[in-house]
């Protein structure tokens, strides 16, 4: 690997040839004064990094400790609560307090609404999920499977039938008319400003008549209607030469929705990023973003066609003025953590570079692109969510990093904001002091199902041995956890200015169950929540049309709040005495999930994807299912509930299954026809039988550790 030295740092060549030709040519800042300033914050700032990171497995020794101590006696919560005060990790909770944060885009504040999550490496995943702002409800509907019956590629009028009176029934829900159904209306005209609706001769008008916001095309022939309901738009497209639109008696051919309002681009779990050139990738992608002219060629069906981000869409409003909607979901950029070093730059000591710090000036520095074309954000604004951060003082770590960084590249302060991933224990349980310490900038707090019970049973592995993976959704300290989070937003006036989210809904395949269960996200008070594809976000954003999440927030607001004791509830088994069994189902399920996502990482640094579970259902899987499945695991041998032999039979077992899930994919290198030369294979033996010592529980270590390995054999 080419090296360039500047300034005392040992930089990749293609990284730093990236960052002078590519990404500072357009920001008015040269390249000797970038990695000047670059490099005096890098060498001030990662001493602190480093230390937060010690700070993290004293205390975790000292938790250790305590439960080993108070082995066989029953968990008194006054006791243990003292005790985590005594080592700071509960710390002392202050005055109430506002958040602060200023000029912040709409879709972060008063917009309601799905949010997708997108690996950056990908440029054409990036790309769809950008603009995915807009979709088809016909075609969301039309090719899965919320609408019972067989799915047809081509135009089938039965079908097309079915979801037709699926979306009048929504529109009588989302946008009702005054005495008629949606269902009844022949044809859609515009007089002055209203919006007239014929059943045969008779008008009717919408009972808010204010919901009429646009239109495109002539006022007696409109070939698009715009409807708003809930800060959302609906656009009710009209052509009868179209095949549905002929098909119509109304001529409407098409219903689109907005559908992700934001999408966060994501540079950690989602990825495997472990040296210069996969950073370069990621960076390039963003960079392309954040310029607009990212593109990628592509062909579709014998055509080929260039890819690039949509255009906005605009529209005549009801008074005759041009009105402009944003084309694109508003992006976010997930950095990495604090843990994690990259040898893409090495200090002064010969350290690698916390990697952390090497995003936030990244991003930030190709944000810079935006601020001139406002094709992202229009308020001036970068938004990067921070996971897995520990606590308060990690927190104000971050809020130091994104100061230097707008010192350095001379930005206005608080013009970098920050989203707090919820998804570590000590951050939970101090998450009001947490956005304290950045009430400036903060735009985004959410939950975290697997990553957070990654670490509840990390922090807890001396207590005793985890109750079965399946039962921990219904466990007493996820409500209370789920509750506390959205309780401490609003608590921090996060209403009408940030968002609080919600996590994802991982079987992209199972539409029809997603529009049974997650409405209940906007009930709880989340005006965001992850899904896995636009056709999800098309879906999901239907309820936020069923439900006002502001008004949510309004009534939750006067709940009793959630308890602390209830989140410091560990998920231990109580003399767990399980059959064999039901202990070896629950290895294999854990192992062929490991194996399944681990297998495509090390192998072809796929770090997320469809993955087939044990029962061939797919799954979005990313870097928080390896965390929980193999702290399951680890936790168990720990305890004696099964043993290193037994495990490695269910490793091999599942090992041949996942080989044969994946038959179908040329670039698949097997695992189970040499276990002992498998790079793969030996990183889920790591995962699982190095997990107790393994940093809170986190698989990147391990993880970059084996893909390095496979990449150098290529």
């Amino acid at each position: 690997m080419s090296i360039t030295e500047k300034n005392g740092l040992k930089i990749s060549s293609n990284l730093f040839n990236f960052i002078n030709n590519e990404v500072l040519p357009g920001t008015d800042i040269l390249p000797d004064k970038f990695w000047d300033g670059f490099e005096k914050a890098v060498h001030e700032l990662s001493p602190i990094n480093k230390d937060l990171i010690l700070k993290r497995t004293d205390i975790q020794k000292k938790i250790d400790e305590w439960h080993k101590q108070n082995k066989g006696k029953e968990l008194n919560k006054k006791d243990y609560i003292k005790f985590l005060k005594s080592i700071s990790y509960i710390v002392e909770e202050k005055e109430e307090f506002s958040i602060e944060t200023s000029e912040v885009d709409s879709e972060i504040s008063s917009i309601a609404g799905p949010q997708l999550v997108v690996p950056v490496d990908n440029a054409r995943y990036a790309l769809n999920a950008a603009n995915a702002r807009w979709g088809s409800l016909y075609d969301a509907l039309y090719g899965t499977d919320v609408i019972p019956g067989n799915k047809f590629k081509e135009f089938n009028e039965e079908r097309a039938s079915k979801v037709i009176n699926y979306v009048r029934e929504f529109l009588d829900e989302a946008a009702p008319l005054d005495q008629l159904s949606w269902k009844e209306i022949s044809e859609i005209k515009i007089v002055e400003k209203d919006l007239i609706l014929l059943n045969e001769k008779q008008e009717k008008y919408l009972k808010n008549k204010n919901q009429f916001v646009g239109f495109n095309g002539h006022k007696e022939k409109p070939s698009s209607i715009l409807i708003k309901n809930n800060n959302l738009h609906i656009e009710i497209s009209i052509d009868p030469n179209n095949t549905v639109g002929k098909f119509d008696k109304a001529s409407i051919s098409d219903v689109i929705v907005e559908s992700a309002i934001s999408t966060i681009v994501d540079n950690e779990d989602s990825v495997a990023a472990v040296d210069a050139e996969d950073k370069v990738n990621c960076y390039r992608n963003w960079l392309g973003l954040m310029k607009g002219d990212l593109e990628v060629d592509m062909e579709k069906n014998g055509k080929k066609f260039t890819r690039k981000l949509n255009p906005d869409r605009n529209y005549t409003s009801r008074d005759g003025k041009k009105i402009s909607l944003h084309g694109r979901a508003l992006l976010l950029n997930r950095n990495v953590g604090h843990l994690m070093t990259n040898p893409a730059i090495l200090l002064k000591d010969g350290s690698e570079i916390p990697e952390g710090i090497m995003d936030a000036f990244i991003a930030t520095l190709c944000a810079l692109h935006d601020f001139k074309n406002k094709k992202n954000s229009r308020t001036g604004s970068v938004y990067i969510v921070k996971p897995k951060m520990h606590g308060p003082q990690e927190v104000a770590f971050t809020n130091k990093l994104f100061g230097k960084v707008e010192e350095v590249l001379n930005i206005k302060k608080y013009s970098i904001k920050v989203g707090i991933m919820d998804e570590e224990r000590r951050t939970t349980v101090n998450l009001k002091e947490c956005i304290r310490e950045v009430k400036n900038r903060i735009v985004f707090i959410n939950t975290g199902f697997l990553d957070r019970t990654g670490d509840e049973m990390h922090t807890s592995f001396e207590s005793g041995p985890m109750i079965f993976k399946g039962e921990m959704k219904k466990s007493t300290w996820l409500g209370a956890y789920e509750n506390w989070n959205v309780d401490i937003g609003l608590g921090c006036g996060f209403s009408g200015k940030a968002q609080i989210g919600k996590g994802m809904w991982a079987m992209p395949d199972q539409m029809a169950d997603m529009m049974k269960q997650k409405i209940g996200h906007p009930k709880s008070g989340a005006n965001c929540a992850w899904v896995p594809s636009p056709t999800a976000a098309t879906l999901h954003s239907l309820h936020y049309h069923k439900v006002n999440v502001f008004d949510e927030q309004n009534k939750i607001k006067s709940r009793s709040k959630a308890k602390l004791e209830d989140i410091l509830e560990i998920p231990k088994a109580d003399r767990p005495n399980w059959a064999l069994e039901d202990i070896n189902r629950e290895l294999e399920n854990n192992a062929q999930g490991i194996l399944g996502y681990v297998v495509r990482w090390v192998n072809q640094g796929i770090g997320c994807s469809k993955v087939p579970d044990i029962n061939n259902v797919g799954l979005m899987e990313d870097r928080a299912t390896l965390r929980i499945s193999s702290q399951h695991i680890a936790n168990w041998l720990h305890h004696g509930i099964c043993k290193k032999d037994q495990v490695i039979e269910v490793l091999k077992k599942m090992a041949k299954i996942v080989d044969n899930q994946n038959k179908n994919d040329p670039d698949y290198q097997k695992m189970s026809d040499n276990f002992e030369n498998s790079v793969a294979f030996s990183a889920a033996l790591d995962l699982i039988f190095k997990g107790r010592v393994q940093p809170s529980g986190y698989t990147e270590p391990l993880l970059h550790k084996k893909r390095l390995e496979r990449k150098a054999s290529y």
